[in-house]
């Protein structure tokens, strides 16, 4: 078992399988030594999303479940990353960028905050690989009203 498997088994958790399109754009695009993933809503391991990560954070989504919105996102990331190289051990040099879309009730100012759900598994998961810059906006709206979505950037061989 790889080791990146290994620690998402420690910590109770699943790589999804890589979801489809909701509209007309590809799930990631690999450009030479780089992938990039388009943006994954927080869907859980059924496919679904759950009602406590739809809606807005700071309305009717808490904090904390927008963090764990943001940790779903995550773990869709790395199911496309690994759609694209296979073996995520072996392929994958660095998380270079998240960019992180909080679905935000009006006067929410804590993304970062929600957004760490995703930075902390990313770090968790991958170490040093998983050390990334990233961006953190607010938004009006999301894909199927999620709470969450999340980009991503990653250097492979």
């Amino acid at each position: 078992m790889s080791a990146i498997k290994e620690r998402l088994q420690t910590l109770g958790l699943t790589l999804p399988k890589a979801a489809a399109p909701v509209a007309n754009y590809v799930p990631f695009v690999r450009t030479g030594n780089l992938v990039v993933i388009s943006g994954q809503i927080c869907f859980g391991a059924d496919g679904t999303i759950a009602a406590e990560h739809k809606g807005k954070v700071g309305g009717n989504v808490s904090a904390e479940a927008g963090k764990d919105a943001a940790r779903l996102c995550a773990l869709n990331i790395l199911a496309q990353l690994e759609a694209a190289v296979g073996d995520l051990d072996r392929a994958l040099v660095q998380c270079v960028r998240l960019g992180g879309f909080i679905n935000a009730a009006p006067g929410f100012s804590a993304v970062a905050g929600v957004m760490n759900g995703a930075s902390d598994l990313m770090v968790e998961l991958l170490g040093d690989r998983g050390r990334h810059a990233r961006s953190t906006v607010g938004v009006a709206e999301l894909p199927l009203d999620a709470a969450v979505e999340v980009e991503a950037l990653f250097e492979v061989r």
